[in-house]
């Protein structure tokens, strides 16, 4: 292998240069003397490597490897460590097949439930999409393979993704789109980053300099190459001169001549170019695997218990009145449904697998239960023998578990939902045999949230998302109570999709897509207007029950210290998710109610008790000051909110943080009255004092009017006779 250097880089033709910015077919960078190519692969949730004489797509055709759950599932775990497991997983195979780089994750903040990508990606909250993608890029590298983040950034529809213009401010693209991937840039640095289809207030994101460069790079520290979606880049050049390293897949020759013409001609300079080839093959050398190798065997028997364990410690309970879960070993049981027998475990697009070994979960149901179809799933009329036939089944069985949820062609890669209910016949035959027998458990294979006009007709509720392909085994392990749940939702459930903050206009505007609902994205929104929900997010039951006490808070010099403690209060063991919250009552501007900061999971025997102990940092306070372009922390009244999911706060406690800054921002003769009186700063005080302004302002505010005249700016003043001259003397005292 060659030394990866400038000069080496210079030695290079301009041909040579030109290929390895463009990638070879679909799936290889170029080859050039002394630097082999690098095969990549699509692999959120398990390898889709294609096979020989695959298709250009290769949607179909692709070696067999494990389908491990879907980041909608995973992230439910709220565990960072089973995360970096999977990482670990997904980089053993992704070796065993000589994979360069595993394209994934996807961390796109899930804004519209409507959105039809959601069941790749992680959550609507950005500190846990972080968390989570960077231990899922820690196990991946940590196994010798590079990851590719995606899609950098603010990707969050579908239908018209190559030309749409996700519209936002600063603030809102910094708090909560931008914020996932600066903290895995940090913590993980991952290979590479790929950069989305969609323009950025109007920019595309494959030639922006300030998102690729200033800000990725500049700021965040990003030492990889950035990488195009496939097809992503309009103009090549505009592309490698914003910092994008990597067109995908390239174009054949045509690429390499636009290259060689563009630095010919002056339009490109030979230097960014190299740039560019340096920064790709330095990465290539580190994480590159020759692809002409032979592969390897690696153990998938142990991969798809892994996958099966990952989903059980994922899957969230939903509801679960009077106990009806888990499952009795006498009970007689109704399996119905479509899905039990052809189950939806996984994604459509590009996150497809070949799965290594598919368990459904007529598979694995007990031998006390009985299966009836009951619907067709790709046809949302009632079938009326199908329904009868699982009514009858219902009658006679003590308990029923229908398997319900979204055929594969309602959602998946490259279109939005338009809607977020099930299948009308699925609906109807849920009613139908509620109205028949009073213990039936609704189990969900979804990719995001769903509407459910039967949840009070229902005993239980079981949400498996896209399971992977040990789905049946995993169910059943929940249902049964072999496995206690302790999944929580990573995203809001509205009650209908009409409440979400983005129902009026997602998807309306084929050219733009304006983020009007600003910070208030999932929770953040729903906390702020006080609207019920279906199911909050962080909300997931357990077969045991946990009580939160004993909340104690220290701040040092750096940091804001919590103590608290969990103890198990039921009958059996279980894993409990304790969310920390922080609300903002200091800062001057919009605020929601409060923000997940932190969590943790602990896992307790029964009358077991566990303190946690965690800490928060100044960035845990801030909030992005667009006006100085930089986080502030504010000093001031906090609160903090610690529960069991955003709207199951077990602990609440006040707190006067120091550890921020004081409001720098200069008082001027736009500063109203009610910013100066009685602020008990003793600055402002002394200037209201030595300046005379204090004397002349008491009176009008002691006339009956204080509220009027507490509302206008001190360069209004001179309307009730206070001289400008008095203002000026105050303004220059206070600021000096």
């Amino acid at each position: 292998m060659a030394t990866i250097d400038l000069k080496f880089v210079q030695g290079l033709t301009l041909e040579e240069k030109a290929s390895l910015v463009s990638g070879k077919d679909f799936w290889f960078t170029a080859k050039v003397p002394g630097v082999a190519a690098s095969m990549m692969t699509d692999g959120p949730s398990g390898l889709r490597k294609q096979a020989d004489g695959a298709d250009a797509l290769g949607l179909n055709d692709s070696v067999a490897a494990i389908a491990f759950p879907s980041s909608a599932l995973t992230a439910s775990s709220f565990d960072d460590h089973l995360l970096f497991e999977l990482g670990q997983h997904l980089g053993v195979a992704a070796k065993a097949e000589n994979i360069g780089i595993l394209l994934g994750p996807g961390v796109n903040i899930k804004r519209s439930p409507l959105a039809g990508r959601n069941f790749e990606y992680f959550s609507e909250d950005p500190l846990l999409s972080g968390r989570m993608g960077v231990n899922y890029v820690k196990g991946v590298q940590s196994q010798g393979v590079g990851v590719s983040v995606k899609h950098f950034a603010a990707n969050n529809r579908e239908n018209q993704r190559f030309t749409s213009s996700s519209n936002i401010d600063e603030r809102t693209l910094r708090e909560i789109y931008l914020s996932q991937f600066e903290r895995i840039v940090k913590e993980a640095q991952p290979a590479t980053i790929m950069a989305s289809y969609n323009k950025i207030n109007g920019e595309l994101v494959s030639q922006n300099q300030r998102l690729l460069t200033q800000i990725l790079r500049d700021e965040w520290g990003f030492e990889g190459f950035v990488m195009s979606d496939w097809g992503a880049v309009a103009d090549h050049v505009a592309a490698l001169k914003a910092g994008l390293e990597l067109e995908m897949p390239g174009k054949g020759p045509e690429s390499v001549n636009e290259i060689v013409t563009a630095v010919k001609d002056g339009r490109l300079q030979e230097s960014v170019l190299d740039r560019a080839v340096l920064c790709i093959l330095t990465i290539i050398t580190k994480w590159g695997r020759p692809v002409d190798a032979p592969t390897t065997d690696y153990d998938q028997d142990e991969q798809h218990t892994f996958a099966r364990q990952l989903a059980t410690e994922s899957i969230v309970l939903l509801k679960n009145d009077a106990a009806q879960l888990p499952l009795k070993s006498d009970e007689q049981i109704a399996v119905i449904g479509e899905l039990a027998a052809r189950p939806r475990y996984q994604g459509g697009g590009s996150s497809h697998v070949n799965a290594y070994h598919l368990v459904t979960p007529v598979d694995a149901m007990p031998t006390t239960a009985t299966y009836a179809q009951g619907y067709v799933l790709n046809d949302d009329t009632d079938d009326e023998r199908l329904s009868q036939e699982a009514l009858q089944l219902a009658q006679t069985s003590s308990h029923v578990v229908i398997f319900a949820g979204y055929p594969e062609d309602w959602e998946t890669e490259g279109f939005d939902k338009d809607k977020i209910t099930l299948p009308a016949n699925q609906n109807n035959l849920i009613e139908k045999i509620a109205a028949v027998n009073a213990n039936v458990t609704v189990v969900l294979q979804n990719g995001s949230a769903v509407e459910m006009p039967w949840v009070d007709d229902v005993a239980a509720i079981v949400e498996t998302y896209l399971a992977g392909e040990a789905v049946g085994e995993a169910t059943w392990d929940i249902l049964t109570g072999q496995v206690n749940p302790s999944g929580k939702l990573s995203e809001s459930f509205p009650l209908r999709v009409v409440d979400n903050p983005t129902a009026l206009t997602f998807g309306r505007d084929l050219q733009n897509e304006t983020y009007h609902e600003g910070i208030f994205v999932g929770y953040r929104y729903y906390d702020a207007k006080d609207l019920a929900v279906l199911f909050p997010f962080g909300h997931g039951l357990s077969y045991t029950t946990f009580d939160y006490h004993d909340l104690t808070i220290t701040e040092d010099a750096d940091q804001v210290s919590l103590t608290f403690t969990i103890t198990n209060t039921g009958k059996v063991a279980g894993k409990e998710v304790a969310q920390i919250y922080v609300g903002n009552q200091t800062s001057k501007v919009e605020m929601p109610i409060k923000e997940l900061r932190d969590f943790v999971k602990v896992d307790l025997n029964p009358g077991e008790s566990k303190q946690i102990k965690t800490s928060l940092s100044r960035r845990d306070f801030a909030w992005y000051d667009s006006a100085t372009a930089s986080w502030r922390t504010d000093n001031g009244q906090y609160e903090f909110f610690i529960g069991s999911s955003s709207r199951d706060i077990r602990l609440q406690a006040a707190f006067e943080l120091t550890i921020g800054s004081e409001s720098t921002a200069p008082i001027s003769g736009n500063t109203y009255i009610s910013e100066i009186w009685e602020t008990g700063d003793s600055k402002i005080e002394q200037a209201l004092e030595d300046s005379g302004l204090k004397e002349k302002i008491k009176p009008i505010l002691g006339s009956g009017n204080d509220a009027i005249f507490a509302n206008i700016p001190l360069r209004a003043l001179g309307m009730v006779n206070i001289p400008s001259d008095t203002i000026n003397d105050f303004l220059k005292i206070v600021n000096q």
